[in-house]
């Protein structure tokens, strides 16, 4: 009979079987539990095994990202690879949440169609569905820490936050090494816009106070760019440069001190239900197989 199908049986009374049984209790890794479906972009629902973008079919090949506001995989086609991201969609505690997928996505396509002549920057293809945009699919893998990149790779990146800034943006998004992908050619690459800071002028993005934040947005940017740098490459870092990585500007002091407290209680409520916070970056999923690779 199948020990484990028959409680009774008797090889589970023998101290020898309930010694191994507590050994391995106390040594094996739980099993992972199941992610609320209210953590994920989609609710529990997946993305279409397949697409259609401009007349081409692409399948799904991979997930890459699942947090609570998007859903982010990568497809392939005949044309070549395309990587499929959807913003969030699903109700919260019984809100609705697609106006949020809306406004990101809203943003998010902005920002690719205001650099699109950038290289470093991947191209938007289209927008996809009520909150999706599929974009061009860039071979790499994200930075990081104590990684050592290629030696210009730091000087091409501050050119590359020097001419969003001179677009009137702010990138917002580097105090992760992960928000920077290493290029197979071993160039930089920003691919997440979704918090990016833009607003046009006829909005009100050049008065006064818009225009003072948008600067303290983009020196916030400056300084993670020196952080990044003192993580991977502090070699090439001067030690005032090296000492100035450790100066968090006043604005962002007095940020974290605002936010500490639901900042702090976030965290703590999403460690407790979400398995995932062991796996580094929240969402990130790290054990996914390329589907149809063995």
């Amino acid at each position: 009979m199948d020990p484990i199908g028959n409680p009774e049986y008797s090889g589970y009374n023998h101290p020898t079987a309930w010694g191994i049984v507590i050994s391995l209790s106390r040594t094996a890794t739980p099993l992972a539990k199941t992610v609320p479906p209210s953590l994920t972009a989609l609710g529990g629902r997946e993305l279409p095994p397949r697409i259609e973008v401009h007349g081409r079919a692409y399948d799904r090949r991979r997930v890459f990202k699942n947090d609570f506001f998007a859903i982010t995989a990568l497809y392939e086609g005949d044309a070549g690879r395309v990587l499929l991201k959807v913003q969030r969609q699903a109700p919260f505690l019984f809100l609705p949440m697609m106006w949020i997928g809306r406004l990101l996505r809203a943003r998010e396509c902005t920002a690719f169609e205001r650099l699109d002549d950038v290289a470093g920057v991947p191209k938007l293809i289209t927008r996809w569905g009520s909150t999706g945009l599929v974009r061009e699919y860039v071979e790499g893998h994200p930075l990081a820490r104590r990684e050592r990149v290629p030696n210009d790779f730091h000087d091409r990146l501050r050119m590359l936050i020097g001419t969003i800034h001179k677009r009137g943006m702010a990138y917002v998004d580097l105090e992760k090494c992960e928000n920077v992908l290493v290029g197979e050619d071993g160039r930089p690459y920003l691919f997440d816009f979704q918090i990016s800071w833009y607003l046009p002028r006829r909005w009100g993005g050049e008065l006064w106070p818009v225009r003072r934040l948008r600067s303290w947005l983009q020196a916030g940017d400056l300084y993670h760019l020196i952080k990044l740098q003192r993580r991977t490459r502090p070699d090439q870092l001067s030690p005032k440069s090296l000492a100035d990585s450790y100066r968090r500007p006043w604005y962002m002091r007095v940020y974290r001190f605002a936010t500490w407290p639901f900042t702090w209680c976030r965290r703590r409520v999403l460690n407790r239900v979400d398995p995932r916070r062991k796996v580094g970056e929240r969402g990130r999923v790290t054990d996914d197989k390329p589907i149809g690779v063995p």
